[in-house]
């Protein structure tokens, strides 16, 4: 009432439409569903990822460190304590439940500032409860600071004992270091591999146990071994991706983000990460043969592109006006370098006369988790006195990291009609993808986002595999994209400016201008960058997408695989599903589903296919082009050799030097054998179960052919995927055989008596339910 009696018509038009856009804003906010989320993670050989498991049927309670992230993991961990006060909630309940014992994770940071009375009280109350004190040497939640305190293993026993604690284990993966005569009265002490036994037998005990888990931060290891202050192993593990069938088992034992999915022409696969490998190992625990170790050789550095001479490259023709202050948005992944754009730019603005206000948000970014950036630059400072960009004010989206820009907290800054959009399409893995081998990642959608909220002349590449193959590194992402946005007109600050803003930083300064003039030459010529580029990147894999082509690529596998003969025999099977298809009255799909499957299922990775993809010429190359020196180790455990873990119930593997490539090289001659009576791995449980699925699977098709109708195509084509499912090798195979069986029989049950809704896909029934 107010407005209408007081205000001019214009003016309060004027206030009603902002109104209006806010009232938008805050709507999108609260509807905006992220496509994918970027949490937080154990770093890459984390002691976290091993110290923070429990036994089936335990559980544990969190506490204050980065162990916390144990919350959203899949590891039976729950709730939380104030510093000293961990596991006082058991003691509480203990009385009141039928639940016999819990676990108590405790940081040695926490347990030297007040975590011993948490202990304390829980001897006093006589509460079945193991205490797993997480002994890191360093405060690695907050920037890896030493505890405030002299602390070491063998003190934290002695004080333990004291304490009256029943039953202590000292669990380290060199236990090697600590002497009985240096330790409590009665530790026990054993090697990380041996936690699950201690677990078992502590849980057991009446009263207040305790297991110092001694393993260094990964962070920490990877500071002072750049620093010369801790040993470096001359070690490296590498994948096979030929050999991997994708199971994700490496992922399931490591729990650690380093490995990653890699897309081929057979699916998705596995690698390692070798930038951010801290090298813990455990990876090597993945019941898989694809697992090689590189002893003693270095990787090889990539030089990227040198001897360019970037002279050439004009000056930005435009630059933003600055009559009123102008707002970037950055997004990142933390550890990624992604802050240094901010001090960047900001510097820059300095330089250059202009003033500054940079807002870092990063929170647990450290641990692989979401960098939000605001800058904010102005002629003056009181223009830009607020830190924060306000909603749907952002002129410029960074993008560095697409997941991150694609959440509320990114697009809510963004504007269709004023934000422009620089976005990096590089996928860097979430981590999702640890506890699912096939996490969706969803692009399309991240990106579909994103575009919602920028202008349409948004510029989108892979500035990281450019990054890569440029300047030899990825850290280079963020100052080429940096180059890239000062040369389309995007930046209010000078040429000169950034460069010496870089010299003033001081960190890698030749790296990152040349890491600058990529950027910019990539916005001014793109096709000269990427002619440039052309033999530094990495070639990616032929995938077929027809269904003659992966006919064709699959008879092909087939031939190498055993002989011309399988390829025929394949190549006949599939002609009689494409016409049985046509005879249904269904489309392609089936058939290319079976296309994929069935050679699945016909070239199963036994000892003489595994030999051969050791010998080849693709996995030598690889070698040579990532590592320099060094002698190979195959970590394998060979069905007629291996002896089984007694805590597993799985075969032990065992490392063998380069002396089994000569029985690779005779295995490989060999695979004629296969199948036949002469075929002495053959007669093992596996080999006849991949047998018999190739059997039930042709079968399967059969009555999935003479079953389906147009109504219930999802279904079938669904079951001539299960096999899909069907990974890994040894225990890890069979178990995903046993799952695949159970889901193939429920298809079928569901193809012979259809439901109403039953012609739509399992997953979105599912979901609906």
């Amino acid at each position: 009432q107010l407005m209408e009696q007081e205000l001019p018509r214009d003016f309060r038009h004027h206030l009603e439409r902002r109104l209006e856009w806010f009232e938008r804003r805050a709507t999108m906010r609260e509807k905006h569903e992220a496509a994918t989320a970027r949490t937080p993670y154990f770093c890459s050989g984390c002691p976290h990822n091993t110290s923070t498991r429990v036994p089936d049927g335990s559980r544990a309670l969190a506490g204050i460190g980065c162990h916390f992230m144990s919350l959203w993991m899949d590891r039976e961990t729950e709730t939380f304590s104030h510093m000293g006060g961990e596991g006082i909630a058991w003691t509480g309940s203990a009385p009141f439940t039928n639940e016999k014992h819990i676990f108590a994770n405790l940081g040695d940071g926490t347990y030297f500032h007040s975590g011993s009375l948490a202990i304390r009280q829980a001897v006093s109350s006589g509460a079945n409860i193991t205490y797993k004190i997480l002994y890191n040497d360093a405060v690695a939640m907050t920037g890896g600071q030493s505890v405030d305190g002299s602390l070491t293993p063998p003190q934290i026993t002695h004080q333990l004992h004291q304490e009256g604690v029943k039953k202590i284990y000292l669990i380290s993966d060199e236990p090697e270091r600590y002497p009985q005569s240096s330790l409590a009265p009665g530790v026990v002490v054993g090697h990380r591999d041996t936690l699950d036994a201690a677990m078992k037998e502590l849980r057991d005990t009446p009263g207040c146990t305790a297991i110092v888990y001694d393993q260094t931060c990964a962070a920490e290891k990877r500071r002072r071994r750049k620093r010369g202050l801790m040993e470096d192993p001359a070690r490296r593990v590498m994948i096979n991706a030929a050999v991997c069938e994708g199971c994700g088992d490496c992922s399931v034992q490591s729990n650690c983000v380093s490995v990653e999915p890699l897309e081929t022409e057979f699916g998705r696969k596995r690698k390692i990460n070798q930038s951010s490998c801290n090298k813990d190992f455990s990876c090597l625990k993945g019941f898989c043969p694809s697992f090689v170790t590189v002893e003693g050789g270095e990787l090889k550095k990539r030089d990227g592109v040198a001897g360019i001479d970037f002279s050439f490259l004009p000056e930005a023709a435009k630059m933003p006006a600055l009559n009123k202050p102008y707002n970037i948005a950055v997004t990142g992944v933390g550890g990624t370098g992604v802050l240094t754009v901010g001090a960047i730019i900001g510097m820059a603005a300095h330089l250059d006369g202009k003033a500054s206000n940079v807002l870092d948000m990063a929170g647990l970014a450290q641990k692989g988790g979401a960098v939000l950036s605001h800058i904010r630059l102005a002629e003056t400072p009181d223009q830009v006195a607020a830190a924060r960009i306000t909603t749907g004010s952002a002129d410029l989206l960074l993008a560095a990291d697409n997941i991150v820009a694609g959440t509320v907290d990114g697009v809510v800054l963004c504007d269709k009609d004023t934000t422009t959009g620089v976005i990096n399409t590089h996928l860097t893995p979430t981590q999702e993808f640890v506890r699912d081998r096939d996490f969706d990642f969803r692009e399309w959608a991240v990106m579909g986002k994103i575009k919602q909220v920028v202008d349409e002349d948004i510029s989108t590449h892979n500035f990281t595999e450019i990054a890569e193959a440029a300047c030899g590194d990825a850290i280079a992402t963020n100052i080429m994209m940096v180059g890239y946005a000062y040369q389309r007109g995007l930046l209010p600050v000078t040429l000169a400016a950034i460069e010496r803003a870089i010299e003033l930083n001081g960190v890698a300064v030749d790296f990152n201008k040349t890491a600058l003039n990529w950027g910019r030459l990539l916005a001014h010529d793109p096709a000269k960058a990427k002619d440039l580029l052309a033999n530094a990147l990495p070639e990616m894999p032929v995938i077929p997408q027809s269904l003659d082509e992966i006919i064709d690529h699959r008879a092909e596998h087939l031939t190498q695989y055993q002989n011309a003969g399988l390829a025929k025999k394949y190549r006949a099977f599939i002609a009689k599903v494409r016409d049985g298809a046509l005879n249904a009255g269904i489309g392609d799909a089936i058939t290319v589903a079976v296309a994929k499957n069935y050679a699945k299922l016909l070239s199963y990775k036994d000892e003489y296919e595994v030999a051969r993809l050791y010998t080849s010429d693709a996995f030598k190359k690889e070698i040579e082009q990532t590592f320099s020196g060094g002698k190979l180790k195959f970590h394998l455990a060979p069905p007629l050799l291996s002896k089984i873990d007694p805590n597993s119930g799985r075969p032990l593997k065992k490392a063998y030097g380069e002396s089994m490539l000569t029985w690779f090289r005779l295995l490989k001659k060999l695979k004629g054998l296969r199948g036949t009576p002469f075929d002495v791995f053959g007669y093992t449980s596996e080999r006849k179960m991949e047998r018999r699925l190739i059997k039930d699977y042709e079968k399967t098709v059969r009555a999935v052919l003479s079953l389906a109708s147009r109504e219930t195509e999802d279904i079938a084509v669904e079951i001539a995927m299960v096999p899909d499912q069907i990974r890994g090798f040894g225990p890890v195979k069979e178990k995903s055989v046993q799952e695949a069986e159970k889901r193939t029989a429920a298809l079928l049950e569901d193809l012979k008596n259809p439901s109403p809704s039953s012609n739509e896909p399992v997953a979105v029934r599912e979901a609906a339910e």
